[in-house]
This record gives structure tokens, C-alpha cells and sequence, in this order.
């Protein structure tokens, strides 16, 4: 069976920008490797499930085909199966600008309304 280090998996995927943001990403403990903490010279087969977290996003991804390469982003695509998970819906907040004077009256309304639907 194939095997390739994570921190090589994740570049050549286009998960990361470059292999050493992958290595750092595992060093820093933002990368596991089926549910364990992984250093970057861990070892990924098919099958694993790799949770990373890239940029401010954890992304959720199940090996599909090791390449130890970078290729182009409709071949990494086939590599992996994305099991992210969708984000919630943004709630908004009734929130007004600071320093924006006192609300006029159909503010007021639109905010009690607001705030009634909430409750």
C-alpha cells in the first residue's frame, strides 16, 4: 500500500500554499491525522481521515489517493473527499454604529421588531 508524509500530502493537495505552511500547520498542532495529533513526517494511506486547519477554516478531508507531487487543482480535487462540515448561518446583530446619534423613531420600530423576533 502507498503511503506519503502529511506535510508533503497537504502541499501537493493545495491544501497549503507551500510544504513548510504544512509542516508549521503540524507542528502547531492544527493538523490530525485520524482523530491523533500528527507531526509532519506522519504517514497518510487511503482511507485516512485528515482534519487541518487553513487559514481560519478547519477543513475536513478524507484520502482518496496519495501523490507525493503537486499537481493541478482539478487532479488534487480527486484526491481527497471534502467532509467539511457547512458552516452555521450568520445570525445577525442588531447592533448600531457608534457615535450615530439617537435612533430615529422607524429605527426604533425596526429594532423592537428585530429584537421581538429574536426573543
Amino acid at each position: 500500500m502507498e503511503s506519503t508524509r502529511i506535510d508533503r500530502w497537504l502541499w501537493a493537495v493545495r491544501l497549503t500554499k507551500t510544504r513548510p505552511d504544512a509542516a508549521q500547520a503540524c507542528r502547531g498542532g492544527h493538523v490530525r491525522v485520524n482523530d491523533k495529533p500528527a507531526k509532519p513526517s506522519t504517514t497518510v494511506v487511503p482511507g485516512d481521515q485528515v482534519r487541518a486547519r487553513v487559514g481560519d477554516r478547519t477543513k475536513v478531508v478524507e484520502v482518496v489517493r496519495v501523490i507525493g507531487k503537486r499537481v493541478g487543482a482539478e487532479a488534487a480535487a480527486t484526491c481527497f473527499i471534502d467532509r467539511t462540515p457547512k458552516p452555521p448561518p450568520e445570525i445577525p446583530i442588531a447592533r448600531r454604529d457608534r457615535g450615530a446619534g439617537r435612533p430615529t423613531k422607524r429605527e426604533r420600530r425596526e429594532l423592537e421588531r428585530f429584537r421581538s423576533q429574536q426573543s
